[in-house]
């Protein structure tokens, strides 16, 4: 039972260095997206005619809202089996969030 239960487990490897480079490099690629795709579309987004002291604002909020974001993914990309897998889902994660981008905004 236990040999069984020891197979099962799951083995984290420890490419401290590659996950971490994914979650820097692709995780504030991420964030940058995220963020993006709110200034666009979400609240008060960029289609929307409002006075200076809200734009002011809203570029305010959203360029504060990338570093929560991007720290966010840099602390969970370590739960990732090995540093590949983390390049791998951090970058299919990345083409998702612009390709979504990049239809809703040529729908505009």
């Amino acid at each position: 039972m236990s040999d069984y239960a020891g197979k099962q487990q799951i083995k984290l490897q420890a490419d401290w260095w590659s996950k971490t480079l994914a979650g820097i490099f692709l995780g504030l690629l991420l964030s940058y997206g995220l963020v993006a795709l709110f200034a666009w579309f979400g609240p008060d987004n960029v289609n929307q005619a409002i006075s200076n002291e809200r734009a002011l604002w809203r570029v305010q909020f959203n360029m504060w809202l990338v570093a929560p974001i991007w720290m966010c993914v840099l602390s969970l990309v370590y739960l990732f089996r090995s540093g590949k897998q983390a390049w791998l889902k951090l970058g299919f994660a990345n083409l998702v969030i612009y390709g979504v981008w990049m239809a809703l905004r040529s729908a505009l």
